[in-house]
């Protein structure tokens, strides 16, 4: 699109041997001092026979943002906790660079500034700018766009965007997690391991609770290593009397029947009573980020499906021009790229 060309980037696609579409998308561009860079943004590694690009962007470690792929490449690059994160979900070796969260770093010639978004712990989002001097800014999944500066390209996500499902309009039922855990002497909440568990642990360190918290181990050995002031947590079984436990939604049907279970989630088709709790900003907080953010054009570039169609489209009604994943018309193959 002009306005791309306008601002010096190309953002495209990648089709693999078999024809169809890497995840998420990549972006070329001349870096201050005149270099063609390609950063590809939480997507797969590249064959090691092709050409490769300048870095893999790992915004965090969740599975749907590739870091499973992209760690393997010794071009990746991600938080010191999100490296930690992927090492211990998947049982391999970083083979990258890492950061804390607020550091600039030099990524191939690249003055490269990191921000918190805290969708996860370690998560993070990444600016530069390009030799025309257009700011870019790529946000990964946002829970608190606070620290996010202002860009002229924004590359972001749209998880619950779609301003025409009631599911993307939420707020985060803190009173209601406080109130379980004050009327019920022995509790579980049902989280993901990775991010949500966190989450809960730091809540309940928020409310006041300073008993002991059960995990299953993959959630604990994260919850250990992730977390400065977890407090004392211990392994599902080893405690003896009330306790709080946290485990994957899918294993409360393990636990005793005594123990009441609620699911941290939005969701309603769990058989256990749901409490909202989200890592992500709704519908009304990623329009208000791209207010705040004001940028010239944004791409929209997560989830699979329709709703970052829908979000970029609702961007262009209320004045900010918009591209979603799928209508991006610029698509290489592995010997292109």
């Amino acid at each position: 699109m002009k306005e791309l060309v306008d601002l010096g980037v190309m953002v495209f696609r990648e089709k693999n041997s078999r024809g169809s579409f890497k995840p998420h998308l990549s972006i070329k561009f001349r870096s201050t001092e005149g270099k063609l860079v390609t950063f590809s943004i939480d997507t797969t590694r590249t064959p090691a026979k092709y050409q490769q690009p300048d870095a893999y962007l790992i915004t965090h470690a969740h599975s749907d943002h590739n870091g499973k792929s992209a760690m393997l490449s010794d071009r990746s690059v991600c938080s010191e906790k999100t490296a930690i994160a992927l090492e211990i979900r998947h049982d391999r070796k970083y083979a990258g660079r890492t950061f804390k969260v607020g550091e600039t770093i030099d990524v191939s010639g690249v003055k490269v500034h990191t921000f918190p978004n805290f969708h996860t712990v370690g998560s993070t989002s990444f600016l530069w700018e390009n030799e025309v001097g257009t700011r870019i800014l790529v946000t990964g999944d946002v829970k608190d766009a606070s620290m996010l500066p202002k860009c002229d390209l924004l590359i972001t996500e749209a998880n619950y965007g779609d301003p025409g499902d009631t599911t993307c309009f939420f707020d985060d039922d803190l009173e209601g997690f406080e109130n379980a855990v004050r009327d019920n002497p022995s509790i579980a909440f049902g989280a993901y391991a990775f991010g949500k568990a966190q989450r809960a642990v730091e809540l309940l360190r928020g409310f006041g609770y300073d008993g002991v918290i059960e995990m299953d181990e993959k959630s604990l050995s994260l919850t250990r290593t992730l977390l400065e002031d977890a407090g004392e947590l211990e392994y599902l079984g080893n405690c003896c009397g009330d306790s709080i436990c946290i485990v994957p939604p899918w294993d409360l049907d393990k636990l005793p029947s005594n123990i009441s279970k609620f699911v941290m989630t939005g969701r309603s088709d769990y058989r256990y009573p749901a409490i909202q709790i989200s890592d992500h900003l709704d519908a009304r907080g990623l329009v208000d980020m791209v207010k705040n953010i004001d940028p010239e054009f944004t791409v929209v570039y997560h989830p699979n499906g329709h709703r970052p169609g829908r979000f970029a489209k609702h961007l262009d009604s209320i004045g900010f021009n918009s591209l979603s994943i799928d209508q991006i018309e610029n698509v290489l193959s592995n010997e292109f790229v």
